[in-house]
């Protein structure tokens, strides 16, 4: 009996032991705020950067560059972008190049708490060594900024840090994106920046119950921050005509392609930053995204023209609807036949992803919420309606849009789902 005693104890010590060696990640020293980089090593950083969308999460509450605060919703609750400027006291000031990577690659921070995988580390862990070494150079000549991060609002046990160690167990798989041989550098060049730092998966493909990316179906359609990542995969977007390298390249340098939309919600802050990336870099992204869908077909792309054509005068079963006099009211002028925008070349409705998703998630943000550039840019603009049409105002114009404009099952649900995404925060 003292013996079986002893032998469970010892497993069971031994077991803490390994949970804990697991658990447990070692403080790395503080060092002073590193200077002196090469100019030319924060302007590639400056690009990576850029290419990473950075700026998008970790903007500061007052609109401080990479100073943090901002919250990223969850379906576990709010985690908060920390501050990455060099301030020491609040930011990564005091953080050496080697904690910096083992943050990007482990999702470890200087102190050794787990970091949550809304800061894309799964995505950030294939980034080589000379990229990470150029973003942080890049971020150690920012301007400090000292700002507290907000503690996170999570639900329990995913508050408890160390749990994140079995998360990256499961879902966690390091080492770098492969070369595929049999593709083009330029293929190869954005399946490296699109798999790591872009990390467009996090977006594009759906989640599973612990938060992790479902394996075996990437790019096929996620959503984040109240919004649809669209599938890109042949078999899953739902996009009206296909998308082509040249028209991804448009897109994602300009935040519009005429053969099918603007950039809306967070895709329209994608592509702000990457308007200024080396157009080599956009362009071989276009390139890997292109290969993951279907190739154009001239006879669709054909009877997709005919039907917008058709679509100018409205079907008559949808005269008198509510649908049809609210839009003929708030939005002809910009999308009816004849309207001048539509004579300047801008894709029609029907042409939208938005129109022609599965869900009316992302047409309702766009009537609510709007379309804004970028403060003193240019760019797709379109006002909201949140404060003049009602949910069952909006869920008119949507199955309006939807019937006039597409061939697609009309929606289910819609005003129920406008309700919904109503009452969330506008991302």
């Amino acid at each position: 009996m003292r013996l079986r005693v002893a032998v469970i104890t010892v497993v069971g010590v031994a077991a803490l032991a390994i949970v804990g060696a697991a658990i447990w990640r070692p403080a790395l020293s503080p060092v002073s705020v590193p200077s002196g980089f090469d100019p030319a090593l924060v302007v590639k950083g400056s690009q990576l950067a850029a290419i990473g969308d950075c700026a998008v999460c970790h903007v500061g509450r007052d609109g401080q560059a990479y100073a943090g605060g901002n919250p990223v919703q969850t379906p576990f609750g709010a985690i908060y972008a920390s501050n990455i400027t060099p301030d020491p006291s609040t930011g990564i000031g005091t953080w050496s190049e080697a904690a910096f990577r083992r943050a990007m690659r482990d999702g470890v921070d200087r102190a050794g708490a787990f970091l949550y995988p809304a800061f894309p580390y799964n995505h950030y862990t294939h980034v080589t060594d000379a990229d990470l070494s150029a973003l942080y150079a890049f971020l150690m000549t920012r301007q400090p900024v000292p700002a507290p991060t907000p503690a996170n609002r999570l639900l329990f046990p995913l508050n408890i840090r160390p749990i994140m160690a079995g998360w990256n167990l499961l879902f966690l798989h390091q080492g770098p994106v492969p070369t595929d041989p049999s593709q083009s550098e330029t293929w190869n060049r954005g399946a490296y920046l699109v798999e790591g730092l872009g990390h467009c998966e996090a977006c594009h493909t759906p989640h599973n119950v612990l938060g992790a990316e479902e394996t075996g179906h990437a790019f096929t359609g996620g959503v984040a921050e109240g919004w649809e990542g669209p599938g890109l995969t042949a078999a899953t977007s739902p996009a009206a005509v296909a998308w082509t390298a040249d028209a991804i390249d448009r897109f994602l340098r300009q935040g519009i392609d005429n053969g099918h939309a603007a950039a809306a919600g967070p895709m329209g802050l994608v592509s702000h930053d990457l308007s200024g990336v080396p157009e080599a870099d956009v362009r071989a992204m276009a390139s890997y995204i292109a290969s993951l869908t279907s190739a154009p077909d001239p006879a669709h792309e054909q009877q997709v023209a005919q039907r917008i054509a058709a679509a100018q005068r409205p079907p008559a079963a949808l005269d008198g609807t509510p649908g049809a006099t609210i839009f003929a009211g708030a939005c002809a002028g910009c999308h009816g036949a004849g309207a001048p925008m539509m004579q300047a070349g801008r894709p029609s409705l029907g042409l939208s992803s938005a129109v022609t998703a599965p869900t009316p998630r992302n047409a309702t943000q766009v009537i609510l919420h709007g379309l804004q550039p970028q403060p003193g840019e240019a760019g797709p603009w379109m006002p909201g309606f949140a404060a003049s049409l009602d949910d069952a105002q909006v869920a008119a114009v949507l199955s309006y849009v939807r019937a006039r404009f597409t061939d697609r099952p009309a929606w289910t649900g819609v005003e129920e789902s406008v309700h919904q995404i109503r009452q969330d925060k506008p991302s």
